[in-house]
Order: C-alpha cells, then sequence, then structure tokens
C-alpha cells in the first residue's frame, strides 16, 4: 500500500483534477520568487470540508464541530442526507462535493462512514475522517460487520423499531441511553422525538467502492459507543492506515458532546493534507 504521503499527494492531484506532475509544477510556478528560495514554515491547510451524519439524525448536530472550523477559516458545508438508501445518500453527498471549488476533506459519523467510504472517489475529495463511523470495504456492508463485534445496541432485543413499509427508528425511550449519555437530557430527549427514519436497507447495502484504499483516513473512537463497538471502530482504521483517536468515555454522540476534540482532529487532516499539496 503507498504510504500515507504518496496517498495524500496523490489524492489532491486528483482533486485538482492535474497529473501529479503538473500539480507540482503549478505549484512551484505559483509561487513567488522569494518564497522559492525558502522552505514554508506553515503550511496553508486545505480549506474545504463536507460533513456527512448517520442514520436517525441530521445535519444539525454537527453545529458545534461547524462553528469551531469556520472560526479557523474553513469552508464549511453539511450534506442533509434523505436516508432512503445507500445509493440515494451517496448521490446527495457527491451533489454538495460537485459544489465545492477545490480539494476537500470528507467527514462522516456513524452510518455517514459507510456513505463517504463509497462518494469518497469524487475527485474533488482528498481524504476521510471517520468518526465513531463505520468503514466497510468493497462488497461488505455494516449490518454484518456489527454482528462480527456486536455492539450495546446490537445486544439489546428490539431497541431498533420498524415501520411496515422498511424504515427504522431508535425506540425514543432508549435514544437518550444508547446513542447520547453524554448529551444535556432534554437534547437527547429531543433528538430522540426528532429522528429521520432512515431505510433498513442501508445498513445491509454491500459497498461497490472504497475509498479509504487509495486516499489518506483519519479516525476517531469514541470509547463509551453503545451504538458501534469501539473495537469495531478500531478495527475499520487500522485497516484503513488511519491515524486513531480515542476519546475517552464518549458517546456515539462523540461529535455533539465533543466537538472540540472532533473539530481538532479534522483541523489536523486538514492542515496534513495542506502539506502534502506543497
Amino acid at each position: 500500500m503507498p504510504s500515507r504521503h504518496t496517498r495524500a499527494s496523490l489524492a489532491l492531484a486528483a482533486a485538482f483534477s492535474l497529473p501529479l506532475p503538473a500539480l507540482t509544477l503549478a505549484c512551484v510556478l505559483s509561487l513567488p520568487l522569494p518564497a522559492v528560495a525558502q522552505a514554508p514554515t506553515n503550511a496553508a491547510p486545505l480549506h474545504n470540508i463536507v460533513l456527512v451524519h448517520g442514520a436517525w439524525v441530521d445535519a444539525s448536530g454537527w453545529k458545534g464541530v461547524y462553528d469551531r472550523l469556520v472560526a479557523k477559516g474553513f469552508h464549511v458545508t453539511m450534506v442533509q442526507e434523505p436516508e432512503t438508501s445507500l445509493e440515494d445518500d451517496v448521490a446527495a453527498t457527491k451533489r454538495v462535493l460537485d459544489q465545492q471549488d477545490g480539494p476537500t476533506l470528507l467527514v462522516g459519523h456513524s452510518y455517514g462512514g459507510s456513505i463517504i467510504t463509497e462518494a469518497g472517489i469524487h475527485p474533488r475529495v482528498a481524504g476521510l475522517v471517520y468518526v465513531a463511523a463505520h468503514a466497510p470495504d468493497v462488497g461488505e456492508d455494516e449490518a454484518e460487520l456489527g454482528k462480527s463485534m456486536p455492539s450495546v445496541l446490537g445486544r439489546t432485543e428490539g431497541a431498533i423499531e420498524k415501520t411496515p413499509d422498511g424504515f427504522t427508528y431508535l425506540k425514543p425511550d432508549l435514544f437518550p441511553k444508547l446513542f447520547a449519555p453524554d448529551l444535556p437530557k432534554e437534547r437527547a430527549e429531543f433528538e430522540a422525538r426528532a429522528q429521520v427514519l432512515a431505510a433498513a436497507r442501508v445498513f445491509s447495502t454491500p459497498l461497490t467502492a472504497a475509498a479509504w484504499q487509495g486516499k489518506p483516513s483519519w479516525g476517531i473512537v469514541a470509547g463509551s459507543d453503545q451504538i458501534i463497538n469501539p473495537d469495531l471502530e478500531r478495527f475499520y482504521y487500522e485497516r484503513a492506515g488511519a491515524p486513531i483517536t480515542v476519546i475517552a468515555g464518549a458517546s456515539h454522540s462523540v461529535y455533539e458532546s465533543h466537538p472540540r476534540e472532533v473539530a481538532a482532529v479534522i483541523e489536523q487532516a486538514a492542515r496534513e493534507l495542506g502539506k502534502a499539496a506543497d
């Protein structure tokens, strides 16, 4: 497997839609002459970030992360997923990626990890960040992988309800305890009643692409995750060769309960991708 720096350079070359030698030449020619003689002391980070939510929630949960990244000067966009099928969610994500003006860091939470794994082959995607997320390989689906390392949710009978037309949701009285025990009670209860019902098939659809195979990735493990087994999160990230950050005591809602730490990982990934572009 190519080194992280090589993968980052290749991903950025693709994001700029230039061959790697042309990208290098373009970067050199665009520098003022004095800058050519001096090595840069602080590479500019990649500018565009797209955030992808997971099942049963919407993009509003990213607000704390969004605020911190925007304050640092990043251009941040969130995808509102329909959660009607993996194909629909990937298409929704690619629509947002099409709107970006250059290389983009794609971030996914939970089921959003499956979405970014498939959508991440988009030419504007330079790297991936997985936040308490699934990262299946080609031909794999998160439902089967979850059975190999069951979570608390997976061992809780009747926790997931299903409508007659095939949509799922987490039982509202269990949502605060399983999904968001480290959020304020009122907020967790509100989210339990504001769930976006997800088609059952989104969890069992095998992936046809795995962007982490060719693009640099970073992973965040929620230490007390009850929706995805933290050991499964580690397995995914180790397989992808991703640096791993463990946020001890964090629930599956780690992006809401620990926005500072999550934003810091995303910012670091953007800075590393920026260095690879130099």
